[in-house]
């Protein structure tokens, strides 16, 4: 039986920025469904490989692929179309302090998808609630804690229902308790909606509990993945000293 057609696949990605090579030949597929994991250490070129597939940032070489079409050769107009299946957890949630919560949330509905008020107003109050932050839709981000506003970001990044998410660095700030509200979230969000996600994290408890697969990126490109049981019984030099946080190892400080 054929394998099915994965639903992100990037395949021989190089990026360079003057004289620094930040993804170097970078193979990384993505099937239907999976939640895939990527860590490594700041300045490996995780962000970047986010642009890349958002199209923010166009390769020097090598392909990205959705579903069976080529996005990185398609035209802006038509890449940005393709783009509107993604949803996206910024690392600092990235609301708008002018907004309410409310607004925040139903904002892709609103300008991109004109939908009714009442319609938006209904999707709003589903998503909050699913986020756990009933009746919160009048407040501004301000009078939020950090741990509500990252939740706010959150129901934003599904409120048009993607089909693929992008979560960047999503505990980073938290305290240990909200971490984990979050990281079950993501669990819970990804399975309701049947998404696809990509996570970029440096937080091993956060990447154990949501992958399905783990990837380590060192220098640009995947040196080694596998299931989160798989990765922590790893013995591959790069992944040990990551997963154990030393600074002695081949990883240079």
């Amino acid at each position: 039986m054929p394998l099915p057609t994965p639903r992100l696949r990037m395949a021989g990605v190089s990026k360079r920025f003057g004289d620094h090579r930040v993804l170097d030949r970078l193979d990384l597929t993505v099937a239907p469904g999976e939640s895939v994991v990527v860590i490594g250490r700041s300045g490996a070129g995780k962000s970047v490989l986010f642009k890349c597939l958002l199209g923010l940032m166009k390769p020097d070489a090598g392909e990205i692929w959705l579903d069976e079409e080529r996005m990185d050769t398609l035209p802006p107009s038509e890449q940005l179309e393709r783009m509107r299946r993604f949803g996206m957890l910024f690392q600092g949630g990235a609301l708008f302090d002018s907004m309410t919560v409310g607004e925040n949330v139903g904002f892709e509905l609103t300008e991109h998808m004109h939908w009714s008020k009442a319609k938006v107003r209904e999707r709003v109050d589903e998503v909050l609630g699913w986020v756990g932050l009933p009746g919160v839709a009048a407040r501004k981000p301000a009078q939020l804690s950090g741990g509500m506003q990252k939740r706010v970001a959150l129901a934003r990044a599904i409120a048009a229902s993607p089909d693929i998410i992008l979560y960047d660095e999503p505990t980073t700030g938290l305290d240990p308790i909200m971490a984990d509200v979050i990281n079950r979230l993501i669990r819970d969000i990804n399975r309701r909606l049947g998404a696809t996600s990509v996570t970029i994290t440096h937080d091993m408890n956060s990447a154990y509990f949501i992958a399905d697969r783990i990837a380590m990126l060192h220098e640009g490109a995947i040196h080694a993945q596998g299931t989160p049981d798989e990765i922590r019984a790893s013995t591959h030099p790069l992944v040990r000293q990551f997963i154990e946080g030393r600074a002695e190892g081949p990883i240079q400080v």
